[in-house]
């Protein structure tokens, strides 16, 4: 099955810059690319506030317009991008978690206009980070510009959800041509470790994950890097900011605990310095 990458928009700057970098990873990945966009309330969740007006609104011909500019614009940057465009009668996060079902990856601006209003600060980033059943690539607002240079950072925990998100930077990393960088965030409690080192039970799950991506990965540059933090999250935003991708698993255990569900995820979602992939495995395509 040829599983598109899929971007929301909605027309806001944030959104356009997201499709953007949704439309040069689908060519990186030779897939291609599906821009959607949601036109009811989030609150409605794809069916009508009023329960006794039976009808579904009709998209707009302005939204249409929208979706077909900015696919024609993303098309002509890059010749040989395929794109298709789709309006659905639903709220952003569940439009977009359905579509996950049958994407290769789902990409998302933090913030929008429109049905995506509030974007990484309410329901509809809960929705698509916690719900999606593919990996989601996060584009935070570009104030800067998006950076494109830079290692593929990963967190390493021991966690079989961590293992999954190390399979996939691995993968991101060869796409780049650049460095994979594992990170291990303990407590600061056992003494200062030193930048790049590693020792103890650090030590030993780095260099597990090491061996199995350079089994996998023979040609990929990989370096190991224990940090030592009161906050796990706080390690990691701040890391992110030497990275071109910052890579999380959706669970995890130890520092990582409650990763999409709590702190940490949210954290590191809204507050990292590059784009975040969080690692959801594919679900079987009904």
């Amino acid at each position: 099955m040829d599983r598109p990458v899929v971007v929301g928009v909605d027309g806001s700057p944030t959104s356009l810059t997201a499709a953007g970098y949704a439309a040069d990873v689908a060519v990186a990945r030779s897939r291609p690319l599906l821009v959607v966009h949601g036109y009811l309330h989030p609150l409605g969740y794809g069916v009508p506030l009023n329960p006794y007006d039976l009808g579904v609104p009709a998209p707009t011909e302005e939204s249409r317009q929208m979706l077909d500019r900015v696919a024609a614009e993303l098309a002509e940057a890059r010749p040989g991008l395929r794109v298709a465009v789709r309006q659905v009668a639903g709220g952003p996060g569940a439009t977009l978690v359905e579509e996950s079902r049958r994407a290769d990856l789902v990409v998302v601006g933090s913030r929008g206009i429109g049905g995506f209003t509030g974007l990484l600060l309410g329901s509809v980033s809960g929705q698509v980070t916690q719900h999606a059943h593919c990996p989601v690539l996060v584009v935070r607002p570009a104030e800067q510009p998006l950076p494109r240079q830079g290692p593929v950072l990963v967190g390493v925990d021991g966690s079989a959800s961590a293992a999954f998100a190390v399979q996939l930077a691995a993968e991101e990393a060869g796409r780049r041509d650049t460095d994979l960088v594992l990170v291990h965030v303990g407590p600061a409690d056992r003494g200062r470790a030193e930048p790049g080192g590693a020792s103890g039970e650090a030590g030993g799950l780095l260099a597990e994950a090491a061996a199995r991506v350079r089994s996998d990965h023979p040609a990929l540059r990989v370096v190991e890097r224990a940090l030592e933090a009161d906050s796990p999250e706080q390690a990691l935003i701040g890391a992110s900011g030497e990275a071109a991708l910052l890579v999380v698993g959706s669970r995890g255990r130890g520092g990582f605990a409650g990763l999409l569900l709590g702190s940490v995820s949210q954290a590191v979602v809204q507050h990292a310095r590059c784009p975040v992939l969080v690692a959801h495995p594919h679900e079987p395509a009904p």
